[in-house]
């Protein structure tokens, strides 16, 4: 998926492990890439959506365990989760931390970079099998979502149009009477059907998907 940006994607310098230095302050970050407008939103007007930030140094040597990042506040150091595979990272503001004298450091040399943007999954419930439109729904709910966190913005942010079922290999998926397999990259893209999205077909699996990532192509 391309990194969704509401504004223009952060470039961000990274500092050596040896010698931490200062990535960005933790309230700058979180204002600026928007992440308290999306948690002042009623937790049931984004029950659908799980957001990620993606801090992506732009050297592809680079890989997510190599990028430490803490948060420092007076004396007190609090290392942020470590990133994931996708070099992503569930950052939930702390209020406390909203402070100008709180920083983020970071532990890559000074003269890299990195993007940052955002990643949107959607949670899937157990099993192999599930209704269409509890699924397909969090299309529109992105969409108002992101729309509430650009604020004026809201023109030039992108749209979602379609959930990614990405598999760990080839894979079939039933809607209704209607399958789907895999592509290439063991991919299944859909784009919500109006009808199904009315009549809640079942959509059933060959196996549990790794994920479902909301994209806007």
């Amino acid at each position: 998926m391309k990194k969704l940006a509401l504004l223009p994607l952060l470039l961000l310098s990274l500092a050596a492990h040896a010698e931490e230095r200062e990535w960005v302050p933790y309230k700058k970050l979180v204002e600026q890439m928007r992440l308290d407008k999306f948690y002042a939103i009623p937790p049931a007007e984004r029950d659908k959506i799980n957001l990620f930030l993606v801090v992506k140094p732009k050297n592809k040597a680079y890989k997510p365990e190599d990028v430490v990042l803490t948060v420092v506040q007076g004396a007190e150091r609090h290392p942020l989760p470590a990133l994931t595979a996708d070099y992503r990272l569930n950052l939930i503001p702390n209020p406390k931390w909203l402070t100008d004298d709180t920083k983020i450091l970071t532990s890559l040399p000074k003269e890299e970079k990195s993007s940052t943007g955002y990643e949107v999954t959607t949670p899937l419930p157990p099993g192999n099998q599930w209704n269409y439109t509890p699924i397909m729904s969090s299309v529109e709910q992105t969409n108002q979502a992101i729309k509430k966190m650009a604020g004026a913005f809201s023109l030039f942010v992108p749209t979602i149009k379609v959930v990614v079922f990405k598999f760990g290999k080839p894979a079939q998926l039933k809607v209704g009477s209607t399958v789907y397999n895999t592509d290439a990259r063991h991919q299944i893209r859909l784009k919500p059907e109006s009808a199904w999205m009315k009549e809640n077909p079942v959509m059933l699996a060959s196996e549990h998907p790794l994920e479902a990532e909301l994209d806007s192509e």
